[in-house]
């Protein structure tokens, strides 16, 4: 079972077990308040995780208000006006894996808040709280930020908890569109758009001559992007959302720390401020409070977020912003992005070892580097179009290599970098 700042995830019946969901979700009670949002995605063990979610959260006195089958964003744009929420969900992972994903204030938990939740005990209020079922107005709200478009789309829900969410925004933004696996629980295809080929969304796009292709994960936080019928990388998926966001006005951006350069120039030339922070949702949002941005995101994950709207990676909301996007400024960001390339994997070591093959990086790298940059692993900025990003893993036995430059170049940096990785983990050992 993996606990984090993204929440708690394992195998149901496994690891993830009913008696883990209720403890977890009793520690949560002690923070949660008088209100908690609830909602699913739609796993075949959603639905009884949510039951016994609200059985622990009411009998520790919070009154549940119940979405039933609703999308991740839905859930965190509502649990502001309830003060706290709960998404049974375990995202873009396999079918048998399920979690919870923890909301207080309208975002997920810091690190310091998810540590000081894990160390209490579990809530024992004098009262129980009541169930209540509920609604959302989030695609309302989704359409009255974006506003109308004309282009023709096709959406692939993969079975999730954007299906009906999903047709219905476009609908209200006045688009055709054409849906593929809408059907909740049912899919032809795996849950991670990501790796997925989406073959179906891609012939659909190129055969209709469509505009674009929408692919969501389970609990529509995660986008993956199809034009001329092939799936746009992550990067520039998160860069088309932004030159949206600039259009509508923001000025103020940030950006994790493993995001590509060309999202940084997109914003500096267009008279824009960026910041970085470090990899994960929630750092990316923490940092957006700190500086008082609106709008940013992580290219590894392509999700962008609008902290004023949402402070979670919100898929539904970068459809829409990508949809009525200006023909010539897509053109424009995508031969952009096309100029960097980017490689990102892990290299299996020790966890144990994690600590002490980072603390040699530097040493290693500062030689040929114009910049390192500490504090998420190690990033070093060899040139204006290079760089390299070093992290240990939170949840595996692997340290995770992140590069990125000018395309052509970066598999030889690439194969620097890992080679050096590789050293400094065989001097650790």
């Amino acid at each position: 079972m993996k606990v984090s700042i993204s929440g708690v995830r394992g195998v149901y019946g496994q690891d993830l077990t009913l008696n883990e969901v209720s403890r977890f979700s009793s520690l949560f009670a002690g923070i949660a308040g008088a209100k908690c949002i609830l909602a699913r995605d739609t796993r075949p063990s959603s639905r009884i995780l949510s039951q016994v979610v609200s059985a622990s959260l009411t009998s520790a006195g919070v009154d549940v208000y119940d979405l039933g089958v609703a999308p991740t964003p839905a859930a965190f744009r509502e649990a502001r006006k309830y003060g706290a929420g709960v998404m049974v969900t375990a995202s873009h992972n396999p079918l048998e894996w399920n979690g919870l994903k923890f909301i207080v204030q309208g975002r997920g938990l810091f690190e310091d808040e998810l540590a000081k939740m894990l160390a209490s005990k579990p809530s024992a209020g004098g009262r129980f709280g009541n169930e209540h079922a509920a609604t959302t107005t989030y695609v309302d709200d989704v359409a009255m930020l974006i506003g109308a478009g004309d282009s023709q789309v096709a959406l692939d829900c993969g079975g999730g908890a954007s299906c009906g969410y999903a047709e219905q925004l476009f609908k209200k933004l006045g688009m055709k569109h054409i849906s593929i696996n809408g059907v909740a629980g049912f899919s032809s295809r795996g849950p991670d758009p990501t790796v997925d080929e989406l073959a179906d969304l891609r012939a659909l796009v190129k055969t209709n001559g469509l505009d674009f292709g929408f692919a969501l994960d389970p609990d529509g936080d995660r986008l993956v992007v199809v034009k001329d019928g092939e799936k746009l990388n992550p990067d520039a998926t998160v860069l088309l959302c932004i030159a949206r966001a600039a259009e509508m006005g923001v000025k103020k951006f940030v950006a994790s720390i493993d995001s590509s350069v060309a999202i940084d120039k997109y914003v500096k030339s267009h008279g824009g401020k960026i910041a970085q922070a470090k990899v994960g949702e929630v750092n990316v949002v923490k940092k957006m409070l700190e500086t008082g941005a609106e709008a940013g995101g992580e290219g590894s994950s392509a999700g962008f977020i609008m902290s004023k709207f949402n402070m979670c990676r919100d898929g539904l909301l970068a459809a829409a912003t990508i949809a009525t996007l200006d023909k010539k400024v897509i053109a424009d960001c995508l031969a952009l992005a096309s100029q960097f390339s980017q490689i990102r994997t892990k290299l299996p070591a020790d966890s144990a070892l994690h600590v002490k093959v980072i603390e040699k990086l530097p040493d290693m790298l500062k030689a040929e580097s114009a910049q390192l940059i500490l504090g998420d692993g190690v990033k070093a900025i060899i040139d204006e179009d290079s760089w390299a990003l070093v992290r240990p893993s939170n949840t595996e036995h692997a340290i995770r290599v992140s590069v990125e430059s000018r395309a052509g170049k970066v598999e030889s940096l690439f194969k620097k970098i890992s080679e050096k990785v590789q050293r400094a983990y065989d001097e650790a050992k």
